[in-house]
């Protein structure tokens, strides 16, 4: 069953438990040292972490000796952020936005974001985010850049259409309901270029992801909204079928789950 017609129905997109995250996610920010170093943050400078989750990865960045600003639509996150801020040796400001309304106006020399993006629903989405990004960026730097890491076309393909399946019978739409975007580098090198943006680099990265705690820890962390649509036992229901479809395409003999990631990383300047 799902939600009861006479309740108000869940938001479209991802919800977030920010313990299950810490637990099931952190390779999130273990697997960014390529985007990381392909921002190559310099002391001083001003930088805004777009999507920044809980602040793994804000940390890492204030260590560099620059300055900065960590941006999320999830209360939770944020608050998850703003503890290991406190506890950090390397304090960092954190803002609660959304991330197609950012505020800022020329404060930033860099804008930075790793698997957060592809939250952002559809082309209107990031057409919105992307102008918010460029009117935050200051265009008298000269290094004035956005560099970014999301999932991209083919992304964890496999799990998508076993959910898709599986869902099918609760008559619920798993790709609609997650509201995912995972685009092509062609697509995307239009909306930046269309933005004001010069593509300075742009590519598609397979990258299978080792998933220690298994395909179930993994779906009730990162489709959790699309989940949430059902009661308790149904979701139970929906998570097991799901999990024997890809048993024989992601399990290895041993027992080992890979999640098929795919990411799309991009460096881009100000035209």
């Amino acid at each position: 069953m799902t939600t009861p017609g006479n309740s108000a129905p869940p938001a479209i997109g991802q919800t977030w438990n920010t313990e299950a995250y810490a637990t099931n996610g952190r390779f999130v920010a273990t697997l960014a040292g390529d985007v990381v170093a392909l921002l190559a943050p310099q002391p001083g400078e001003h930088i805004l972490d777009l999507g920044c989750g809980d602040g793994a990865l804000t940390e890492q960045l204030a260590a560099t000796g620059a300055i900065v600003t960590g941006v999320d639509a999830s209360p939770s996150m944020l608050a998850a952020a703003r503890e290991r801020s406190l506890h950090s040796a390397n304090s960092f400001a954190l803002d609660h936005h959304n991330a197609t309304a950012l505020p800022y106006d020329q404060q930033f020399d860099a804008v930075f974001s790793n698997a957060a993006l592809h939250w952002i629903t559809g082309v209107p989405g990031h057409q919105a985010m992307l102008s918010c990004v460029r009117r935050a960026l200051r265009s008298e730097t000269p290094r004035a850049r956005f560099v970014a890491e999301m999932g991209g076309q083919g992304n964890v393909a496999a799990i998508r259409t076993a959910l898709q399946a599986t869902l099918a019978p609760f008559h619920i739409d798993a790709e609609a309901t997650a509201a995912s975007f995972f685009p092509s580098p062609a697509l995307y090198r239009r909306l930046l270029e269309s933005a004001g943006f010069t593509v300075q680099s742009i590519e598609l990265i397979p990258r299978p992801t080792p998933l220690p705690n298994g395909m179930e820890s993994w779906l009730n962390t990162f489709r959790n909204g699309v989940l949430d649509r059902l009661n308790p036992h149904d979701r139970a229901v929906a998570v097991t079928n799901t999990i024997a479809l890809l048993e024989p395409i992601l399990r290895d003999a041993d027992g080992n789950w890979t999640a098929d990631y795919v990411r799309l990383r991009f460096h881009a300047t100000l035209s």
